[in-house]
């Protein structure tokens, strides 16, 4: 992509990481700043860095998959007199190099267009957000109907059916064209594992149980370190999972999920065990590691469950499912407040639950830690 914004007669300075260059410097002077990184805390991490280098009249376009939410938290990051367009994009490596890819525009683009209009066909969305809600909307049929057909082919190779011939089969159906992908795993990695996992966990939500399903796929294939091969290695995957009778040993499976904030990388925000799901203690924290509503307990605890909410539609389960939680405070007067804000999300029958009083938690400010065990819907 850098090339082809060379080819096209920019000016163009490229960055990463790592470099020993600040991004405060990279940035320095720029009319156009593009990121296109892994995940919300990478884009949030990078454009933190970078807000001294960024002059007023500058636009920064965001072309990570990173989802609407996370667009909309990096417009309040941004000086209002820099402008914000989010372009996350359709495609991997071959339509990147050929200037085919599909750019998903939200916001804006009248004064980067032309810019965009480089990597491929630009397509105008909508408002801020837009594009990046496209771009989860459409991965989230996308990357499940590759985690679908893996399983087709294990079931077909647990019963005699020749790779080669059903792909053959498939072509001549609407599945055609993903199945061929999948003939073979690519030992090239154009669209990593991880990132299908990301991008599903992003897509997260209550209604949508096959989605729930196949990010689990991914998240334990992640687990197996398959992360960094290309996305099509789901089918080894689940041809190995499927292979000797029962199937394979149950295993602990991290989840760190890029929509709630990150962890210190000391834990994991849960772990699921088979159908139980183990949510480690919850606190109000943003994505900077700043406390949330300091001081109030009220705006703590909807920190919390809001966050736990995400945890439990990444495994397609709700509040419904909690089979134990478990709360700290530091002053058990407050367990009036807390209780309004928790009978919101947890109604009808409570869960087993234990509330007791600490003297304080692992930072000063913090009223409330939460962890759950959770009963998840059975694979």
């Amino acid at each position: 992509m850098a090339r082809r914004l060379v080819e096209a007669g920019h000016e163009v300075r490229t960055w990463r990481r790592g470099s020993g260059v600040t991004a405060a410097a990279a940035v320095d002077g720029a009319d156009l700043v593009i990121t296109m990184l892994s995940d919300p805390a990478a884009v949030r991490e990078v454009l933190t860095a970078a807000l001294p280098g960024l002059r007023p009249g500058t636009t920064v376009v965001e072309m990570s998959t990173i989802g609407p939410e996370a667009v909309r938290g990096l417009r309040a990051l941004l000086p209002a007199e820099v402008g914000l367009v989010d372009a996350p994009v359709l495609g991997s490596v071959g339509p990147a190099t050929s200037g085919t890819l599909t750019v998903l525009a939200g916001g804006d683009v009248s004064g980067c267009r032309a810019a965009l209009s480089v990597f491929g066909r630009v397509r105008e969305l909508g408002p801020l957000g837009a594009g990046a809600a496209m771009k989860i909307a459409v991965m989230s049929a996308l990357v499940p109907v590759q985690v679908l057909l893996a399983e087709t082919f294990a079931y077909g190779g647990a019963h005699g059916v020749d790779r080669d011939a059903l792909v053959d089969v498939l072509a001549d159906t609407p599945l055609g064209v993903a199945a061929e992908r999948l003939r073979a795993p690519s030992e090239e990695t154009r669209y990593s594992l991880a990132h299908a996992a990301k991008d599903l966990e992003l897509a997260a939500w209550e209604g949508a149980p096959m989605g729930a399903a196949a990010r689990t796929r991914l998240q334990e294939a992640r687990a197996a370190g398959l992360g960094e091969r290309d996305v099509t290695a789901i089918v080894e995957h689940i041809a190995g999972s499927a292979a000797g009778p029962g199937g394979p040993a149950r295993r602990a499976v991290p989840l760190n999920l890029p929509a709630i904030p990150a962890t210190n990388g000391m834990y994991s925000h849960a772990v699921r065990a088979g159908d139980t799901l183990y949510v480690s203690g919850q606190a109000a924290f943003d994505e900077r590691g700043n406390i949330v509503g300091e001081g109030s307990m009220v705006a703590q605890a909807e920190h919390v469950f809001q966050v736990v909410a995400r945890i439990l539609a990444d495994q397609g389960a709700t509040f419904d499912d909690v089979a134990f939680i478990r709360t700290y405070l530091t002053d058990m007067d407050d367990r009036v407040a807390y209780g309004q804000v928790r009978r919101k999300y947890i109604t009808g029958t409570p869960p087993a639950s234990t509330t007791v009083e600490v003297s304080k938690l692992f930072m000063p400010g913090l009223l409330l830690e939460v962890d759950l065990i959770v009963a998840l819907p059975s694979r």
